[in-house]
Formats: C-alpha cells, sequence, structure tokens
C-alpha cells in the first residue's frame, strides 16, 4: 500500500536517465518539438494532427502549460541526452489527487526515436516518480485498441490488460475508437522495475 504521509501532487519536475532527461515543457522546446513530431505517422492515432509548424507547436505547448496550471495534467519534453535535441513528449493526465492515481499518457516521440530505449527509460522514470516519490497508488496506461505497437509496449513493460471500453470515443479518423486499458499498482512496482531494469540493460 502507499504510503500515505506522502504528499500526492504531481508537479513540474526534471527526471534523468541514461539516455534521456524528461524536464517540464517549455516554449523553448518547441523548434524541436516541431522538427519530431512534424510527421503525420506519429500522430495516427492521436487526437490531434501532426505539428504543423513551429508555431503550431508552441500553441500545443501553451496549452499543456494552461492544463499544468488548472492541475490536471503534467507534461514532459524528452530530451536525448547524447544531442540535446527534444525527441518527444509524454505526460501525467488523468490526476486524481484524493485517490493517489494518475495516467501516463500523451506519449509521442519522433519516428527516429520510436523503437529505441526512449520509450522504455521514459516510463521506468515516470512510474519510478510517480510509485517512490509520490506514492501512487496506481498508474494508467491506455491505447486505441488499432494501434498494435502501441499495446505490445505497453504489456512489454509488465502493465496488466484490464480490458476495453468499446465505442470510447470517435477518432480523428471518423472511426469508433476502443480504447484499451492497462495498469501498474503500487504491489507490482517493485517487479515492474525489476523488469524494466532488465530492458533497459539489453
Amino acid at each position: 500500500m502507499a504510503e500515505s504521509n506522502k504528499v500526492f501532487d504531481p508537479q513540474p519536475v526534471t527526471l534523468t536517465g541514461n539516455l534521456v532527461r524528461l524536464e517540464p515543457i517549455a516554449l523553448a522546446h518547441a523548434a524541436d518539438l516541431y522538427a519530431a513530431g512534424a510527421e503525420e505517422s506519429v500522430w495516427r492515432y492521436a487526437a490531434r494532427p501532426a505539428l504543423s509548424s513551429v508555431f503550431d507547436a508552441e500553441g500545443w505547448i501553451k496549452a499543456c502549460l494552461q492544463e499544468l496550471a488548472a492541475g490536471t495534467r503534467v507534461t514532459f519534453t524528452a530530451v536525448h541526452l547524447e544531442t540535446g535535441q527534444a525527441v518527444g513528449s509524454t505526460a501525467y493526465i488523468d490526476i486524481v489527487r484524493e485517490h493517489r492515481t494518475l495516467e501516463i499518457g500523451m506519449t509521442w516521440y519522433g519516428t527516429a526515436w520510436q523503437r529505441t530505449g526512449v520509450n522504455t527509460e521514459c516510463k521506468y522514470l515516470l512510474l519510478g516518480h510517480a510509485f517512490e516519490d509520490l506514492a501512487a497508488r496506481r498508474v494508467s496506461l491506455k491505447s486505441d485498441s488499432r494501434n498494435e505497437r502501441s499495446r505490445r509496449a505497453i504489456l512489454r513493460i509488465g502493465a496488466v490488460e484490464e480490458g476495453t471500453l468499446r465505442n470510447h470515443r470517435i477518432a480523428r479518423d471518423g472511426v469508433d475508437r476502443h480504447t484499451v486499458y492497462y495498469s501498474v499498482i503500487d504491489s507490482e512496482w517493485p517487479a515492474v522495475k525489476k523488469r524494466l531494469e532488465g530492458l533497459m540493460r539489453r
């Protein structure tokens, strides 16, 4: 069970691994994020289309910052340590402070950084911060049922598939979206942590 004496209030923080640094999203990241997120394939299952310009990226970042101010989302930029480039973004969303739960979502990376160690390390950093620093009880993740790559990646880290919300939303392409939910709970984190550390050593 999570430690109740720790304050569960996700806020912007910098989390550093061996490949990437997750830092609070800022307007200074706009040019790099546009370069990483200009391809439509990156956003195929997302609620919005690809970033169309640096100005568009700035608008998206401002929306993220507005949600931060409202306490509903904490968005991070993934910065590749070797190059210093911002290569994508991820966030804590669906934050329920009363119940010490949140979701890791709104995750995307430029095509050059997909199927690399970037996503695994980002999940490791985010899950570790949620469970060890914030004493979360549950961290959820979700995916469009059609997004086989995302679903495999979520299962690979050790999350448990919970079920599918049918006709959950109307996708951007007009298709009925079925959303598959997954989670890691606090008692499972030690095993998931060990699994992730093994994956990162490969």
